[in-house]
């Protein structure tokens, strides 16, 4: 059994974020299994330069994607990008400076940050996609978001606008 395992669950495109993602998941089961092996420091450096050069590629395709879409939480995606590079490279100096955990703290770090960020950030990013397919669906097919929220009559959909329309009484 491999020490961090892919689910359904992570799907975010079935194309190149999976792509990306599966990579660095095969290379989190690298990694833990050079170190459960002994494999020593060098082994260990080469998995760990893998790992920053494929994330920052992953991570700046990924923005790249997200700033064509639109995507409003960019922003925020962004800072939690950087702040995983930055342990990453911590652990590169610290690997560098003779450290002998920095292996099994990249195994944990790459597998919680990985799995927790996709199941929660990067899925935000599949529902915004869907939720603009819809839109555009709509849009195409000329048709317009309902002013009121089925089984909810009280409460306006999310429609500019609508907020602002008055009820209608009969006199």
């Amino acid at each position: 059994m491999a020490y961090f395992e892919w689910a359904d669950d992570m799907v975010i495109d079935g194309g190149p974020i999976d792509a990306d993602h599966r990579l660095l998941v095969d290379l989190v089961n690298e990694l833990h299994t050079a170190t459960r092996e002994g494999q020593g420091r060098a082994v260990v450096a080469s998995i760990l330069h893998r790992v920053i050069t494929s994330t920052q590629d992953h991570l700046r395709n990924e923005e790249h994607l997200m700033a064509q879409m639109g995507f409003p939480d960019l922003d925020n995606h962004k800072i939690g990008h950087n702040h995983f590079m930055d342990q990453l490279w911590d652990l590169e100096k610290k690997l560098q400076a003779g450290s002998i955990t920095v292996a099994a703290q990249l195994s944990a770090v790459l597998r919680d940050w990985l799995s927790l960020h996709i199941r929660r950030n990067d899925k935000e990013l599949l529902r915004f996609q869907r939720r603009k397919a819809r839109e555009q669906a709509r849009a195409s097919a000329g048709t317009k978001a309902p002013l009121l929220a089925p089984g909810k009559p009280s409460q306006a959909a999310a429609v500019p606008g609508a907020a602002l329309a008055k009820p209608v009484t009969k006199v």
